[in-house]
């Protein structure tokens, strides 16, 4: 059977704003809802329709896709209710919460259901600032971060003296309170656990029942040959340890390399400026080319080079990040012109102006 039209479904017309979407959603669904409608097969395909409807036209990518293309513009849809989950509570906001309303029809990854889960730890950001050759090359580091992790004097439990917590007599261990309106079903966080499901009834003293403490913690961090600034290092699990067991986060390591005050990075390629003597660059010559790995390159100068020229010494960039080689050093040459001469070099300037001139040179 052919799908119906998106906005034949919601009974609106193609230029609709996204306010009338929702308010045409909102009474569709509030009509069509299973809950309301229990054994009603077309009670439920007619509430998927709406859903599936609502959710391609309330986004503007989606939308202008299906009113180029039709259905093939959007292609298969999987999983409908779900990217629309945060428009559901502005939809049902006048009856006080929306809670298991999906959750029973679309899944469980929606809505609170039994226990509260333990819980990831929170990722933790680093900004270290290096160098340019220990960018170019890599380095390994040490650095101390701060973050919470599992209390030694109670093992996470945030209990003393081996005792356990006790069962929420609230919720009775589910870590949620349902309520029922009508034929929506609501479910909230207890506010006497917070969703745990259970109370820390004699709280360890040093962590002061969390579970977790502060530590200072030194961690070696290998940074790769080629990194740039913005570059970041992601380390699993060297994050935050997660409360009730939960599994750590990961810590971001965030690359920011100094100014140098020789060399000039463009990508992988360094550049820099070298100081040449006037008789070199006129009669050719070689020079010693400072390198970023710290020595010096041989560096021809030819005849008649003129100031602002630029040489390329293969090799002897930044290495390429996660490949092998590396990128090159451009050398741009700037004469040096002597501010005192003495009476020979003078002398001998005035020689050589005069030949040049009578050669017209």
């Amino acid at each position: 059977m052919a799908k119906r039209d998106y906005y034949e479904v919601l009974g609106v017309s193609k230029t609709a704003a996204e306010q009338d979407l929702k308010q045409a959603y909102r009474k569709l669904a509030l009509k069509y809802h299973p809950d309301k409608n229990k054994g009603n097969p077309e009670a439920e395909e007619k509430f998927k329709e709406a859903t599936e409807a609502y959710e391609v036209l309330r986004d503007s990518k989606k939308r202008a896709s299906y009113d180029k293309f039709g259905h093939e513009g959007v292609g298969s849809f999987e999983g409908f209710g779900r990217t629309a989950y945060s428009d559901f509570s502005d939809i049902f906001e006048d009856l006080g919460g929306f809670g298991d309303i999906f959750g029973s029809f679309f899944g469980s990854s929606f809505g609170g259901k039994g226990r509260k889960q333990a819980r990831r730890g929170a990722d933790i950001q680093y900004d270290l600032l290096v160098t340019l050759e220990e960018a170019a090359f890599g380095k390994e580091a040490q650095i101390e971060i701060p973050r919470r992790e599992v209390c030694d004097t109670c093992g996470g439990t945030g209990s003393k003296n081996g005792s356990k917590p006790t069962v929420c007599p609230i919720c009775n261990g589910s870590g949620q309170i349902r309520q029922t309106q009508g034929f929506f079903s609501i479910s909230q966080p207890c506010s006497r656990c917070h969703g745990e499901g259970h109370i820390v009834t004699s709280p360890c003293k040093t962590c002061g029942g969390s579970g977790l403490i502060q530590k200072k913690r030194t961690i070696t961090v290998k940074i790769p040959a080629g990194v740039e600034s913005g570059s970041r290092l992601k380390i699993t699990g060297e994050g935050e340890q997660g409360p009730n067991g939960g599994t750590a986060g990961d810590l971001y390591v965030v690359i920011h390399v100094k100014k140098h005050e020789v060399f000039e990075r463009h990508g992988a390629d360094i550049i820099s400026l070298i100081n040449v003597p006037f008789p070199t660059v006129c009669l050719g010559g070689e020079i010693d080319a400072p390198t970023l790995s710290g020595g010096t390159a041989k560096m021809k100068i030819p005849p008649a080079t003129e100031n602002g020229a630029v040489f390329r010494l293969k090799g002897n960039g930044i290495s390429y990040l996660g490949s092998y080689g590396r990128g090159d050093q451009l050398v741009k040459i700037n004469i040096m012109v002597p501010k005192k001469l003495s009476s020979k070099q003078r002398e001998l300037l005035q020689e050589f102006a005069k030949i040049s001139d009578e050669q017209g040179a």
